[in-house]
């Protein structure tokens, strides 16, 4: 807390507050107390644009030319110690107990802000994508439009898929978080000599005896299934080199509004990821 902002609290000039600290200047170690840098003091008034610089008048002025004292928990106790007064011992005492309080509920709510981290780092890597992809429309590497199909439009949206699957030479790579015998089938449309390859979030027991019963069924399309190293959001498709974003997972394609577009990014961009 700032030494102006400890001083109107405890009603005493701000001067007053810290000549009696600098008589004690013992009971003040670094961890309890500091003065701000010329920087952090300016940044600190950038933030509040109704802050004026101004001499201390009539006591207890907030706002000066000088760079404040900046108090820490610890030091806010120990004011309370040269101060002497009935009204610091008293607003010692609801600071402490306010730190306390921000303790706990920070304490108590760690999961919540650590997913809201989270969020804000898969915004920013959205915002990215985002903006290539705008990049992308405006120099016109997206040449092919983007797909969508409604709700209920399985047959479609599945024929769709079947047929941009069907066009691949050499591989075809899916990254899709759920996957089930329904996305085989899907990828069974790929010509002979194309292989197949899944990257999920999970490999049980049973993707992967459907793998290995293709295989054996269809020796000359391989199919192989492998668990990625970080958690993936969107779903891709990869024909070739040539990158489709999936709205929802493939299995899934037609039962809900369903969109599938080309993406003019870099396939290394994603597969460098997982």
């Amino acid at each position: 807390m700032l030494d102006r902002d400890l001083a109107e609290l405890y009603e005493v000039k701000t001067k007053a507050l810290n000549q009696a600290v600098k008589r004690n200047m013992n009971r003040f170690p670094g961890r309890y107390m500091f003065q701000l840098t010329d920087d952090e003091w300016q940044f600190l008034r950038s933030q509040n644009v109704t802050l004026e610089t101004m001499e201390e008048s009539g006591g207890r002025g907030r706002y000066t030319k000088y760079c404040p004292y900046v108090f820490t928990e610890q030091g806010v106790t120990q004011l309370s110690a040269v101060l002497r007064s009935d009204v610091a011992v008293e607003m010692s005492v609801r600071i402490n107990d306010a730190f306390h309080a921000m303790r706990r509920f920070i304490s108590a709510n760690t999961g919540m802000f650590q997913r809201i981290e989270s969020l804000e780092m898969h915004q920013l890597e959205t915002d990215r994508k985002i903006d290539y992809v705008l990049g992308c429309l405006e120099d016109g590497t997206l040449k092919e439009k983007a797909h969508i199909f409604s709700a209920g439009q399985i047959y479609e949206a599945k024929a769709f898929i079947t047929d941009l699957i069907g066009r691949a030479k050499v591989r075809v790579l899916l990254i899709d978080g759920y996957v089930s015998s329904h996305t085989i089938d899907l990828l069974d449309a790929r010509a002979d000599g194309v292989s197949a390859k899944i990257y999920t979030n999970s490999v049980g027991a049973s993707l992967k005896a459907l793998c290995d019963q293709y295989n054996q069924q269809f020796p000359g399309k391989p199919l192989s299934v492998e668990r990625w190293r970080t958690n993936q959001h969107d779903r891709w498709l990869i024909i070739d080199d040539e990158l489709w974003h999936c709205g929802a997972s493939l299995k899934d394609a037609g039962l809900r509004t369903f969109g599938i577009d080309p993406i003019g990014l870099d396939i290394n961009m994603i597969l460098g990821e997982l």
